[in-house]
């Protein structure tokens, strides 16, 4: 079972991926996740893929996707995986679907997690991190004991940069300009399914998991 997870920035499809992972004991694979153990390694995708990094360049949908495919190949994608993170844009689904079906594979759903953009801002934008221990917040949802401090090691509690309202609305832009037409494509090919991602997480995973079976 060959899953992509499509969804805007804090939809919550990490998150979605990572339980459908350990459900159908399948790898979640994160193309970030990927890239940083390949060049950790000293491979030789990854080693070519940081000669872009190093530049500040994008690293070439090809490259992205031979690197990808390099990772599914592996044994224990045999019943398949979760892809978290990629296809991002039009031109990297196409590269990806053609390199699948060369090796007489494809894609078997596109699960898209819909959550408004305003419930996203709100959702960011309420996130509090401790720089020093690294726990995470949420001033509605899982609020500190005290206001503003870590309930784990006393630190003061930040809201991150990429968490304010207008840093989430500019990342909202992009993904709506080169993501959301991923949406048209995998409904084209008969593999999108929608969720209601503003349920309860567990809500949506119950959802997810009577698409799949």
């Amino acid at each position: 079972m060959k899953i992509i997870m499509l969804g805007a920035p804090g939809a919550g499809k990490g998150t979605q991926a990572k339980m459908i992972a350990e459900r159908y004991k399948i790898p979640h694979i994160s193309t970030g996740d990927i890239f940083r153990a390949n060049i950790k390694n000293n491979t030789e995708l990854g080693l070519e893929a940081k000669k872009y990094m190093d530049q500040g360049l994008l690293v070439p949908d090809e490259l992205t996707v031979k690197i990808l495919l390099d990772r599914v190949a592996k044994e224990d994608c045999a019943d398949g995986y979760v892809l978290d993170g990629f296809p991002r844009t039009i031109p990297q689904a196409q590269v990806l679907e053609d390199a699948l079906a060369r090796q007489g594979e494809k894609i078997d759903y596109a699960v898209n997690v819909d959550v408004p953009d305003e419930n996203i801002v709100r959702r960011m934008s309420g996130r509090r991190a401790c720089l020093k221990c690294g726990a995470t917040y949420h001033v509605e949802h899982i609020p500190p004991k005290a206001e503003g401090i870590c309930d784990t090691c006393g630190s003061e509690l930040v809201l991150r940069d990429d968490d304010r309202p207008e840093t989430v609305q500019n990342r909202l832009k992009v993904y709506h300009d080169q993501t959301q037409p991923l949406i048209d494509f995998y409904t084209a090919r008969g593999v999108l399914k929608t969720v209601d991602g503003t349920a309860d997480m567990q809500d949506v995973f119950s959802a997810i998991t009577e698409i799949l079976g």
